[in-house]
């Protein structure tokens, strides 16, 4: 069970660590471009992106790696379970990133309307402040989630005790 969770833990997180670099690597390009085709594509991806994959990936992460954590618990597995925790930590960190974060400007961003405009009639700039906000902590969830792949990485190298020489 410990090697399976640890593995699982590992996909689902290079998943979703691939996800969230995506969408860092991808929303400073829009600097350039109007408005409305701001608006529209960050609208058509948040959409598109909820689905039973993301879900698979993105919940399946936090528990397969809780998993691997609790499982390690034992003193056997103690030589894996500061790498398991540090996945944790790290991981956690890019969900209260997204909560905090990315989930209140996507909300923003569904609320513009096709028009592109806030609800106050005002015009909705996502470049500022929501592009250099959403460009910022995109790229601290691509690295908190990779620093947790990482993490998970090296738990998988201590639990089967392969020298990394």
């Amino acid at each position: 069970m410990r090697v399976f969770a640890l593995v699982a833990a590992t996909v689902t997180t290079g998943v979703t660590s691939g996800l969230f670099y995506t969408y860092a690597s991808v929303t400073p390009g829009l600097r350039t471009a109007d408005n409305l085709a701001v608006v529209q594509a960050m609208q058509r991806l948040n959409v598109a992106v909820l689905n039973g994959w993301y879900l698979l990936g993105f919940a399946g992460a936090l528990v397969s790696t809780a998993a691997a954590v609790v499982l390690h618990l034992p003193s056997d597995g103690h030589r894996v379970l500061p790498a398991a925790v540090g996945a944790l930590a790290c991981y956690t960190g890019s969900l209260v990133a997204t909560r905090a974060v990315n989930l209140p400007l996507s909300q923003a961003l569904a609320e513009a309307g096709e028009a592109g405009r806030a609800e106050y009639g005002e015009p909705f700039d996502p470049r500022d402040p929501y592009g250099a906000r959403r460009v910022r902590w995109s790229a601290a969830r691509a690295l908190l989630s990779t620093a947790a792949l990482g993490f998970l990485c090296w738990a998988l190298v201590m639990h089967c005790d392969i020298s990394p020489n």
